[in-house]
């Protein structure tokens, strides 16, 4: 079984758009057609497939914001597993996935990502890789996590 990260092109736009999350997970996270508009409308975030062999499993979507390399923040902006390969272990192996990605990619010392605070079987998943709250809150009242990948 060979897992693998994919930039969403037209080619596997269908697939991602296919995705969702369970009902109880619906008010967590943004439908994948959402986070495609917004990367659309906002270049910085970076949309992608996660495949287990040559199936779309899951999706996220990252980036870097800021306007000076010493105040940029690299962002693991979104992350969701697809209802129907929950509970295999996918979320946790994307997740160290991702985070040597971005920590490879940006060569930044500090990932952020926010979550709200009812969705507990997340939070104890960034927990468990190390990310912990800082104190701040969103505008949209999801609570940032942040992990030192030093």
């Amino acid at each position: 079984m060979a897992l693998h990260i994919e930039k969403v092109t037209e080619k596997n736009r269908a697939d991602i758009l296919a995705l969702s999350v369970a009902a109880s997970q619906e008010g967590f996270i943004e439908t994948t057609a959402q986070c495609l508009r917004e990367a659309e409308e906002d270049a910085r975030f970076i949309p992608v497939g996660l495949y287990v062999d040559e199936v779309v499993v899951g999706f996220a979507m990252y980036g870097q914001f800021g306007d000076e390399q010493a105040e940029a923040y690299v962002w693991l902006d979104r992350l969701l597993i697809d209802a129907q390969y929950q509970g295999k272990g996918y979320g946790q192996a994307f997740l160290q996935m991702l985070v040597e990605y971005l920590q490879e990619r940006y060569a930044t010392d500090v990932i952020y990502l926010s979550v709200y605070p009812n969705n507990t079987h997340a939070i104890r998943l960034y927990e468990r890789f190390g990310f912990m709250f800082n104190g701040e809150v969103d505008p949209n009242g999801e609570l940032l996590m942040v992990k030192d990948v030093r």
